[in-house]
């Protein structure tokens, strides 16, 4: 049963990882907490039992814009949902107030503060509540990082239906968060179920902060038209930008506390319709925002810890497809946050900087982000790489030799006392006339104007990669720099070895090279927005980007054919079909193109990953008769990175096209031949041990591509 109402509703084909045993268990009348990353579907966890239930599915958001957008979603889907807030005046909250008690609503979503009022406790005791779900449920824990107050009276509520399943679902939340949370809400047995961290349509990138504004532009070029949020750690920042990017032509509108509501307010819907695709905002902007076509994150200064970093970015690609997560670094930023930090009750100071501690880790790692990101919530992440970070994407540069450089910068740290952060080395090094260097006497030191050959650009690109090799370490509070035994072992000649800094490139965009026809998916997107703005809801409300996509690629030739694509339930065919299939139509016949079948749905196991966007686009390319050297240059990667690709695709239960990958082995007939029969005696789940069978004369990259071979 649930499984049809899944595509006749929501118009999904199949379930995602472990919504299917969640929604179970709850239909069961278990207790759960549940944490799952944004984009991966909490809602339908509580949202498909609901329709399950004969009475009445309570919802706990802590924010009226939240609330309201997945209420006018579920009604763009058939569901008679309602919410309580502020908003409504008398006579929408009688009506409301009918729907609840006449059993008409199924879903009811409401404020904290709103719903441990007597009006609405007394509502409730009239009519048959089945599930309490409370959403964004960390907020009810002091060690979360969003505590919040009012959360802690919904134990009450708790208690107040006995008979309710309760259900509580958060993106983020650590062991401790967790345990802290089935306390406050007296479900001290409730069902835990923690899906993977890992959102690997996200590309994760960070780059040292040289000129903020100058960055900030380099990214934008490479999303044009596309929604996005810049973060920014003071309102003074957010105006300053959002200010100088509109001067140079960028449409974009800043969101911060210190605005007034109705200012706010009107931002926020002209981001949310796609009116403005920008948003320059503080942290205060975000949690209310279900918007799934966010394509990218920018940073543009350090977020304190990897929670909020973790919630920031996972606001984009909320409907699987490929977005970029940029964050800019400076060690300035670490000085700001440490005097926040200080003005902190003493007893929350260790925990904040541990936190950021953690945050530093992520931020100056040369291996794979994934692993300290998912490491901090608990989850080993044990791949050779993701291909969606900059340190598994980026060629490896020449290696040169730094000894020199090292030696100079080292030194001048010594000689200044290890007193000093980046900045002043670097002017006293580059002979800086400034009032703090002659002051101090250091224009007399051996060390003053040695550093002429390098920019202070690059002294900083350099000085990141001493602390990454442990030649020295910043002081956290004041930002100095202090040597490490290493540096000593430098002084004696101990060779350093590093990169130089390239010259500045336009960044990747992880959507460029999207495959799907870009000109269909810009007349679909304009006519969703004609259609959204007739009907007052955002355009996402009518289709999320990721059908258009789907649209874009299969061409959809007729109702039968629209009604299997991604998000196309009973409802939004019966709406939209005969508006969008007539587009689609004429493109094709103006084009020369046919539709294409789209394959059957593959069923995902909750113990099976689903591949990410960028994965399947692969794989699709790969089975429409596209080469590895094809895809190589489309995508401009290495061949290793098509390889990883489709084995992530075959380990989620994809099927590979029949092809002969062998014609792209290096390897002599023969030697195929005893590479394969190693793989039919040891199996493909591991390389290692058909390796050590080849008297590791085979190197891994040709076991890849022979591995493929072998599956299909």
């Amino acid at each position: 049963m649930i499984q049809s109402q899944l595509k006749q509703i929501f118009g999904y084909d199949s379930f995602r990882p472990l919504q299917e045993d969640i929604i179970q268990n709850v239909l069961d009348k278990q207790d759960s907490l549940v944490v799952m990353p944004t984009g991966s579907g909490k809602s339908l966890c509580y949202q498909l039992p609901a329709l399950e239930f004969p009475g009445l599915t309570v919802v706990v958001s802590p924010l009226i814009s939240l609330m309201e957008d997945q209420v006018m979603q579920l009604r763009a889907l058939g569901i008679t949902a309602v919410f309580l807030n502020s908003t409504l005046d008398q006579l929408e909250q009688d009506w409301t107030a009918d729907q609840i008690r006449s059993g008409a609503a199924k879903l009811l979503y409401a404020a904290p503060e709103t719903l441990v009022q007597p009006r609405t406790l007394a509502l409730l005791d009239q009519c048959n509540v089945d599930c309490l779900t409370i959403d964004e449920a960390h907020c009810i824990s002091e060690w979360g990082h969003d505590f919040r107050p009012e959360y802690r009276q919904l134990v009450a509520l708790r208690r107040r239906l006995p008979d309710a399943v309760c259900l509580a679902v958060t993106a983020t939340a650590t062991e401790r968060v967790r345990q802290d949370i089935k306390t406050s809400l007296d479900i001290s047995s409730a069902h835990e179920f923690v899906a993977s961290f890992d959102r690997d349509n996200l590309m994760l990138t960070v780059e040292p902060k040289t000129d903020g504004l100058a960055q900030t532009i380099n990214f934008l070029q490479a999303h044009p038209d596309e929604s996005g949020i810049i973060y920014c750690a003071t309102r003074k920042q957010v105006d300053f930008l959002a200010g100088e990017l509109a001067r140079r032509g960028w449409s974009v509108l800043p969101y911060h506390a210190g605005m007034d509501d109705n200012s706010r307010r009107h931002n926020q819907q002209q981001f949310i319709r796609d009116d403005v695709p920008i948003m320059v905002a503080t942290i205060a902007f975000g949690m209310g925002i279900n918007k799934p076509n966010v394509r990218f994150i920018l940073h543009y200064d350090l977020p304190k810890n990897l929670e909020s970093y973790y919630q920031q970015i996972g606001r984009a690609g909320r409907d699987g497809l490929p977005s970029d997560c940029l964050l800019l670094f400076s060690y300035a930023d670490v000085q700001t946050i440490n005097f926040f930090i200080s003005q902190q009750d003493p007893s929350q100071q260790q925990g904040a900087r541990v936190r950021l501690e953690a945050m530093l880790g992520f931020v100056e790692t040369n291996v794979c982000r994934r692993r300290p990101l998912l490491n901090y919530f608990g989850e080993a992440y044990n791949k050779e790489d993701c291909q969606t970070c900059d340190n598994c994407t980026t060629e490896a540069g020449d290696l040169v030799d730094l000894t020199i450089p090292a030696q100079k910068f080292l030194s001048c740290v010594k000689r200044t006392g290890e007193l000093f952060g980046v900045n002043h080395i670097i002017d006293v090094l580059r002979g800086s006339q400034s009032q703090k260097v002659l002051q101090r006497g250091h224009d007399k030191l051996s060390t003053y104007n040695i550093g002429l050959e390098f920019s202070k650009k690059e002294w900083q690109y350099l000085a990141r990669q001493f602390v990454q090799q442990d030649l020295m370490v910043q002081d956290m509070e004041y930002g100095s720099l202090k040597l490490t035994d290493k540096a000593y072992a430098v002084f004696k000649g101990e060779p350093v070895h590093g990169t130089l800094p390239d010259k500045p490139q336009a960044a990747p965009s992880a959507t460029a090279q999207a495959n799907y026809d870009q000109n269909l998916f810009q007349l679909l997107r304009q006519k969703r927005k004609a259609l959204a703005d007739e009907a007052g809801v955002p355009p996402y409300v009518i289709f999320s980007d990721r059908t258009l996509v789907e649209m874009a690629t299969y061409f959809p030739q007729s109702r039968a054919s629209f009604g299997t694509l991604y998000g196309v339930g009973a409802a939004k065919l019966a709406d939209f079909a005969d508006v969008f299939v007539p587009i689609i139509q004429n493109y094709c016949v103006e084009n020369g193109i046919e539709e294409v079948r789209k394959s059957a749905p593959t069923a995902v196991s909750s113990s099976s990953s689903t591949p990410g966007g960028r994965t399947l686009e692969v794989l699709n390319l790969y089975n429409n008769g596209r080469t590895l050297p094809d895809l190589c240059q489309q995508y401009n990667v290495k061949r290793s990175t098509i390889l990883n690709h489709l084995w992530k695709a075959v380990q989620a239960g994809e099927s590979l096209r029949a092809s002969n990958l062998l014609e792209h082995s290096n390897l002599s007939p023969e030697q195929q031949q005893q590479a394969l029969a190693a793989f039919a005696e040891h199996g493909t789940d591991y390389l290692r041990p058909v390796y050590v069978a080849l008297n590791e004369t085979v190197d891994y990259e040709e076991l890849h591509l022979l591995r493929l071979h072998f599956v299909s």
